[in-house]
């Protein structure tokens, strides 16, 4: 019968056999990607060549003072205005129905139109042509409209 293993020996490696095993590792690797590095080495030196490449690192080199110039132009006024004011007018338009917006914004597309067809014909409108125009429905729909977005507005800036 065998005798039991009472001892196991661990092999350490000494830094000149760590250093070329991962210089062999790293060989392998590079044949492996061949294609690829070449194509990194190609952008790089484009990159280089244009002058991109010592821009970028000049960047990253000034980036604290780059932060600090960003967060300074983005603490401005008009950009702090600019973003309150997207975020109200999101706000608001979460609270439209959209299928009125799409019925709103199509009769606005077909009110350009129409109003482009009447500046073509270069006809002038007079009182009495206002007050025969007012029994037209789909003019009476809109004048309708109007007057009842008027109110809203109206109400809305109340309170």
């Amino acid at each position: 019968m065998a005798n039991p293993i009472k001892m196991i020996k661990k092999v350490e490696l000494t830094e000149e056999q760590k250093m070329s095993q991962s210089l062999e590792s790293l060989l392998g690797e590079v044949a492996q990607n061949k294609d690829s590095l070449l194509e990194t080495l190609h952008l790089l030196q484009e990159l280089h060549n244009s002058g991109i490449l010592e821009a970028a690192g000049s960047l990253v080199k000034a980036k604290e003072k780059v932060a600090k110039i960003a967060v300074g132009q983005m603490t401005r006024e008009p950009v702090t205005n600019i973003l309150n004011n997207t975020m109200a007018a999101g706000g608001a338009l979460a609270t439209l129905d959209p299928e009125m917006t799409k019925k709103l914004m199509g009769s606005v597309a077909k009110g350009l139109a129409k109003a482009e067809q009447g500046l073509q014909s270069n006809s002038k409108v007079g009182i009495l042509d206002l007050l025969k125009v007012l029994n037209d429905p789909d003019i009476n729909r809109a004048i309708g409209f109007g007057l009842n977005l008027l109110k809203g507005i109206g109400e809305g800036l109340k309170g």
